[in-house]
């Protein structure tokens, strides 16, 4: 089957009616408008996104979100080689020229990503979160068209600076940024998405708007988080054994304005401070924070730099491709001037988040 990307569109959206009603959001300097065949998919989407302004301005781009079946396409789909760490299937690929089809596996949502159009297509409002993901997809692909560089990292704003939390999957890097929020002071800027880009001689950091999605072992340990789980449920996972709990995969996303009150999400702030996750639950070494150069430790550099995934769209119109080699030194260079520290030993959020705000971010004000 060899469908280009104006078949592939009529196959998706088949014959939906795309609502009267649209949502314009206003991210940063770009205009995105979204449109659906479906009232509720916008509803949800506008109240996912109350936190971002309405957009004014003609959009930079739109996207269709189409709720149906999850499509049977008749494409043979490849898969994409997942980055270290990661296990089992989650995108698979289907590139035709000027556009890609991507289906995710668990789900068998379907999107076209192309230079004009972009079109998410299933059962959207079950799978709402893979919709929102394609659309900040986009606005991701806008900002490394111009000079941002993707970071696999969380991001909070204290007192008008930025600071980047980074580690190996799993390492807790959004659970460490939840114990810090408690700060009020302390402000969300991203939570495993941070751009950065280097700007008349100092870095800026800047983040999406997604919410925090974060798993049960992260919830049932703080306190302002517990009411996401319903209390019978959230015992059972406290008999869990520590480590299995740790490992459980079932996000929630964290409502910031519910949890934190308003005015707490930060969209932009000069970065003046990194911190790289690198300690072990079995570790029996007591914690240890050490500055560090990511010149002479490229083993870090690799927690901290993040693929563009499969929706990026190159500004000369091909691909991103899974065997793409990442540019180091494009992030030494927008890294340089921010102090970086390693995490290393056991780990324990309690005593990090005290070292993070008695120690690290002061020095940054």
């Amino acid at each position: 089957m060899n469908p280009d990307v104006k078949a592939i569109a009529g196959m998706l959206v088949g014959d939906a009616a795309l609502c009267a009603d649209t949502l314009s959001l206003a991210i940063g300097e770009c205009t995105l408008q979204l449109r659906s065949n479906s009232a509720a998919v916008i509803d949800g989407l506008r109240q996912y996104f109350s936190h971002v302004p309405a957009g004014h301005a003609e959009p930079d781009m739109e996207v269709i979100a189409i709720e149906r079946e999850a499509p049977d396409t008749g494409i043979d789909f490849v898969d994409w080689r997942r980055e270290p760490g990661k296990t089992g299937r989650k995108d698979t690929c289907f590139d035709v020229p000027g556009g890609r089809v991507v289906r995710k596996v668990r789900t068998g949502m379907v999107f076209l990503q192309s230079e004009t159009l972009r079109i998410a297509a299933g059962p959207c409002l079950e799978f709402d979160n893979q919709v929102i993901n394609f659309i900040n997809a986009q606005y991701m692909n806008w900002l490394q068209h111009r000079g941002w560089l993707i970071c696999h990292s969380a991001g909070l704003v204290y007192r008008g600076c930025g600071f980047g939390i980074a580690g190996f999957s799993g390492g807790g890097k959004s659970t460490l940024m939840l114990h810090l929020l408690d700060h009020e002071e302390v402000g969300y800027l991203t939570n495993d998405r941070l751009f950065v880009r280097r700007e008349a001689g100092s870095t800026r950091a800047l983040g999406i708007p997604k919410l925090p999605r974060v798993n049960p072992g992260t919830i049932v340990h703080n306190a302002r988080l517990q009411a996401l789980i319903p209390a019978e449920r959230r015992a059972g996972l406290l008999a869990l054994p520590a480590a299995e709990l740790w490992k459980l995969e079932d996000k929630y996303d964290v409502p910031m304005d519910r949890v934190y009150g308003p005015g707490r999400v930060i969209p932009e702030a000069p970065l003046c401070g990194y911190l790289v996750l690198n300690w072990r639950h079995d570790s029996d070494v007591t914690l240890r924070v050490e500055p560090v150069t990511l010149d002479n430790r490229r083993d870090l550099l690799a927690a901290v730099m993040k693929s563009p995934g499969p929706f990026y769209q190159y500004p000369d119109g091909s691909f991103h491709r899974d065997d793409a080699v990442f540019d180091e030194q494009s992030y030494l260079d927008a890294l340089q001037g921010v102090p970086v520290y390693e995490v290393s030993g056991r780990i324990d959020f309690d005593a990090l988040a005290g070292t993070c705000m008695s120690e690290l971010l002061v020095p940054i004000q």
